[in-house]
């Protein structure tokens, strides 16, 4: 039953300070009504040699921002973040899961599930583990990585490491890598910095270019990377779309680590028109499959029986497009010429957008029973991925094979 929203979010409030009981909690979204000065805030209690403190991680979709305040200061930040229009509030404590949506017409939707936690780790320093970046490597701290950060890295460099065991390494030519939308590029600083210790092979080399369409993001990258003395890394302005990092040279590697909504398909375009032997894609927002349904069903054109369920409400709606949005690029892609595998590849507990399309270049015809699955999903959904959109006639020619 929908609550009264200025009561649900005080009743976050303890919950938020409570420095023995929470475990992490994530605001993100926004309501009809507004819009947050941040796009995404994480709560969760730190132990720092001063003392147990609240952590606080907001972001602005691109660039994070980490805070540490005693419990005597925190209650000024949390009232800040609990005025502020976001559209949902998810909070874990020791003994139960609390979920907040706010509804189009600005009440609250509360559920509440028992836990069982016993204890809680990560709290304090790193475990010893086998990473495969030191954790005591300058460039963390040059980047402000927390322990989670290094953990992404670690979670990512382990899948980079998977699909280049199926990668020919280059003969005396250096690893040409492209990073399409790299934001604050802390995973492609991380990359090129494993790549150049030579898990190729000793001197095997490698050149990384990371292109973003904001010149502050490049400066401030490009100057890292000096300061870094990271021979090899550059940055440059530009477009997905329009982008030529390597001049002329097609690239060994492709990354494109949460580039929000059709962006992804852009940099997979660009990725299977370069012939990239391996692609490393972790989606971000979805929206032109969502918008698609939502279209159709505004059209009189609703979901195929009997999945009308899936997308009658909102929230599933939104899911499920993020699902068929990365099963038909899993497909296209097979369709193109890879082997494709989706994985996590790095625990929900650090980010929900955590699924990676690993796609590897094979050159092997499209199946039958992909072009199948293909036409159907199309077809009963009502939709055009933008991938196909921006591979019309490569996506012809594999359907007429």
């Amino acid at each position: 039953m929908p609550e009264d929203l200025t009561a649900a979010l005080a009743a976050l409030r303890p919950l938020l300070l409570d420095p023995d009981r929470l475990v992490r909690a994530v605001a993100a979204g926004r309501r009809r009504a507004g819009s947050p000065s941040v796009a995404r805030a994480e709560l969760r209690p730190v132990d720092l040699k001063s003392g147990r403190h609240l952590q606080a991680v907001t972001t602005d979709g691109r660039t994070p921002t980490t805070r540490n305040l005693g419990y005597e200061e925190a209650g000024e930040l949390v009232d800040a973040l609990l005025a502020e229009p976001f559209g949902s509030w998810h909070v874990e404590t020791l003994d139960e899961t609390v979920q907040l949506r706010v509804t189009k017409k600005g009440a609250a939707q509360v559920h509440r599930a028992a836990t069982s936690r016993r204890d809680v780790t990560g709290r304090g320093h790193d475990r010893v583990k086998d990473r495969l970046l030191d954790p005591g490597d300058p460039l963390f701290s040059a980047l402000g990585a927390d322990a989670d950060k290094r953990r992404q890295v670690d979670a990512f460099l382990r899948q980079l490491k998977a699909g280049l065991a199926d990668v020919t390494a280059p003969t005396g030519d250096p690893l040409r890598v492209v990073d399409l939308g790299c934001g604050n590029a802390y995973l492609t600083f991380a990359a090129h910095r494993w790549l150049a210790a030579g898990p190729l092979g000793a001197g095997s080399g490698v050149r990384t270019v990371g292109v973003d369409v904001r010149p502050d993001m490049v400066a401030r990258n490009t100057e890292l990377a000096a300061r870094l003395d990271l021979a090899g890394l550059g940055f440059e302005v530009g477009t997905i779309v329009a982008a030529n990092p390597l001049d002329g040279q097609a690239p060994d590697l492709v990354l494109a680590l949460h580039a929000c909504d059709t962006a992804t398909d852009e940099a997979l375009a660009r990725a299977v028109r370069w012939g990239a032997p391996l692609v490393l894609a972790a989606p971000c927002c979805h929206h032109d499959v969502q918008r698609q349904i939502a279209e159709n069903r505004a059209q009189g054109h609703p979901a195929p029986e009997p999945y009308t369920a899936l997308v009658r409400h909102p929230i599933l709606r939104e899911r499920f497009a993020d699902v068929l949005t990365d099963t038909l690029r899993a497909l296209l892609l097979r369709m193109l010429g890879y082997r494709v595998d989706v994985v996590e590849f790095v625990d929900s507990k650090h980010t929900p957008r955590n699924a990676m399309i690993r796609a590897v270049r094979t050159g092997s015809a499209p199946s039958p029973e992909g072009l199948e699955h293909y036409r159907s999903l199309t077809a009963d959904w009502r939709v055009t991925p933008a991938l196909a959109r921006l591979l019309d006639d490569e996506v012809a020619k594999a359907l007429t094979a």
